[in-house]
């Protein structure tokens, strides 16, 4: 009887994870070793942007330059190493050619950011900040610049100072009809 499986670390080139796990996924199943090596995994979350008014999904690594691996650590041996490490853009197992596995806690925090991520409980990638003075681009208010007082991150929401006949007054807009003055 096996035990549990483990999840590795496997440090790659920059910039090139999605295209190595392709790659190492491809050569898991044209060897079959889909039962030794069970999940291959880019850590990536999902973010917004706002960009022209419109809100951009992108996902975005939460640690550049690194693919997790998750195998049977029996099973999990010289073959499928070598020909892991040995694939065009990847540096090497965190253990080099005896892949040390990561401790259940690292694994799981890494993985729970993940899945936290897959909610799309998205996180905005540049931030509004009170005091910050911004455009806005829509609604009756459209094309006065104002400044950040309150942000309310759960509805999305800014409370912004827009200046209307000298005296400034209070609006509150969502995230979609400001954009940051640049």
């Amino acid at each position: 009887m096996s035990e549990e499986k483990k999840w590795y670390s496997l440090r790659v080139i920059s910039g090139k994870e999605r295209k190595i796990k392709e790659r190492i996924e491809l050569e898991l199943q044209r060897n079959k070793w889909n039962d030794f090596v069970t999940q291959v995994l880019v850590p990536s979350e999902k973010v917004y942007k706002i960009r022209n008014g419109k809100k951009v999904i992108l996902e975005r690594n939460i640690l550049p330059g690194y693919i997790l691996l998750e195998a049977d650590p029996e099973k999990f041996s010289g073959e499928i190493i070598t020909a892991i490490s040995n694939m065009p853009n990847v540096i090497h197992f965190l253990g080099k050619n005896n892949p040390i596995p990561m401790q259940a806690f690292e694994a799981n925090r890494m993985l729970g950011r993940v899945d936290d991520s897959q909610e799309l409980r998205e996180a905005l990638i540049e931030p509004f900040i009170p005091g910050e003075t911004i455009k806005i681009t829509d609604g009756p208010f459209k094309d006065f610049v104002g400044d950040i007082k309150e942000v309310n991150e759960e509805k999305k929401k800014l409370t912004v100072i827009v200046k209307i006949f000298g005296r400034g007054t209070e609006v509150e807009l969502n995230f979609m009809q400001v954009e940051k003055q640049s």
